[in-house]
C-alpha cells in the first residue's frame, strides 16, 4: 500500500492547517459548549464543568500518555487506508472534501455548532474521525460518518462475543452528536484492535479473532433529542443550582473529582454508602463492584484530606 503522492499530499493538508493560525476553530465563549465524547459522561461533572469548575491538573502516566497516542495513530491508518482504497478504486466508501478539498476529518472537519434545545441554548465542539461518502449500488450517494476507536487490552475486544453485545453505549451517543453537528443520518463504529492473538494465525482462528469490527448505526431524531435533552438538563441544573446525582460507575475519567468530593452533601454521602454495601452485596461479579467502592473510597479520602488541612489551619 505504498503512495508516496498520497502521504506527501495528507502531510501538505496538515502543514497547511497548522501553519495557519486563523484556521483554528474555538469553542464559543459566551455560551456553555459539550464535546461529544462527554454525551455519555457523569452528568455531575458536566454540571460542575457548566458553574465555572477547573479541570484538575494531575500527572498522567507516561504508559497512558503512550496509550492515547497510539490510539490516535490507529485512527490516522484507517484514515490512511480509505484514502487509499477511494484513490486506487477499491471501495465505495469515499471521504467528502471540505470547501478547501481537504477530506473531512480530524482538525479538516471541525465545528462549533451552536443548538437551541428545551428552551435552552448551547453549542456542540468538536471534530470528527470522518464523514464519508458511500456510493450505493443502485447509485444513491449517502453521506455517513466514521467513528474510529482502538482497543489496546485483549484481542478479544474484537471477538464475536463483542459483536453479539453491540457498540458500547458511550460511543453511540457520541456518534448522535455527531449527526446533530455534521447532518447525517448514519455512522460506523470501527473497532479496531492493536492486540492481536498472534503474528501467525489461521483462517479459523482469524474469523474468531479479528483485529477489526465494525458496527452500522441509522441514527433517529429521538436518539437526537434524548442526548440533546441531556444537555439541555444540564445547562439548566447548572443555572439553578440543582446539581445532578453523582454516578460512581463513571468516577475513573471524571475531570473534577475533588470538586465534586467536596461539594456533596452528607445526605448524598450516605446514599452513595447505602448503594455500594447493596452493590457489594448483589450477586454482580466482582470487577462491577470494584469501581464504585473505589470511587467512595477516594471520595472519602479527598474529604477527610480536607478537614485534616482544617484543622491544622485553625491550630
Amino acid at each position: 500500500m505504498y503512495d508516496d503522492a498520497l502521504d506527501a499530499q495528507i502531510h501538505r493538508w496538515y502543514a497547511d492547517f497548522l501553519t495557519d493560525k486563523s484556521r483554528k476553530i474555538w469553542p464559543p465563549r459566551d455560551i456553555p459548549y459539550f464535546s461529544p465524547s462527554s454525551a455519555n459522561a457523569d452528568a455531575r461533572g458536566l454540571y460542575e464543568k457548566m458553574r465555572g469548575a477547573k479541570k484538575e491538573k494531575t500527572g498522567q502516566p507516561a504508559h497512558q500518555g503512550r496509550w492515547t497516542r497510539i490510539g490516535t495513530a490507529i485512527g490516522d491508518t484507517i484514515q490512511r487506508d480509505i484514502l487509499f482504497a477511494a484513490k486506487h478504486g477499491n471501495m465505495r466508501f469515499a471521504f467528502e472534501l471540505n470547501d478547501r478539498g481537504e477530506p473531512m476529518f480530524e482538525d479538516f472537519a471541525k465545528v462549533s455548532r451552536v443548538i437551541g434545545h428545551g428552551g435552552k441554548t448551547f453549542a456542540l465542539y468538536g471534530t470528527c474521525d470522518g464523514i464519508m461518502l458511500y456510493v450505493s449500488e443502485d447509485g444513491e450517494v449517502l453521506r455517513v460518518g466514521l467513528e474510529i476507536k482502538s482497543k489496546q487490552t485483549t484481542y478479544s475486544m474484537t471477538s464475536g462475543f463483542s459483536a453479539r453485545k453491540g457498540p458500547k453505549e458511550d460511543h453511540v451517543k457520541q456518534c448522535v452528536c455527531y449527526s446533530v453537528m455534521y447532518g447525517v443520518d448514519y455512522y460506523v463504529i470501527l473497532y479496531v484492535n492493536g492486540s492481536k492473538k498472534s503474528w501467525n494465525m489461521t483462517e479459523d482462528e482469524f474469523a474468531k479473532n479479528p483485529d477489526i469490527l465494525a458496527f452500522g448505526l441509522y441514527i433517529t431524531d429521538e436518539m437526537r433529542n434524548d442526548v440533546l435533552d441531556h444537555f439541555a438538563g444540564i445547562v439548566h441544573a447548572a443555572e439553578t443550582g440543582d446539581a445532578p446525582a453523582l454516578d460512581l460507575d463513571k468516577w475513573t475519567f471524571n475531570d473534577f473529582k475533588r470538586t465534586i468530593a467536596l461539594s456533596l452533601t452528607e445526605a448524598e454521602i450516605a446514599k452513595l454508602e447505602r448503594k455500594v454495601v447493596a452493590l457489594n452485596h448483589s450477586s454482580l461479579p466482582d470487577w462491577k463492584k470494584r469501581g464504585p467502592s473505589e470511587a467512595l473510597a477516594d471520595i472519602i479520602r479527598i474529604r477527610a484530606e480536607m478537614t485534616e488541612s482544617h484543622t491544622k489551619e485553625a491550630a
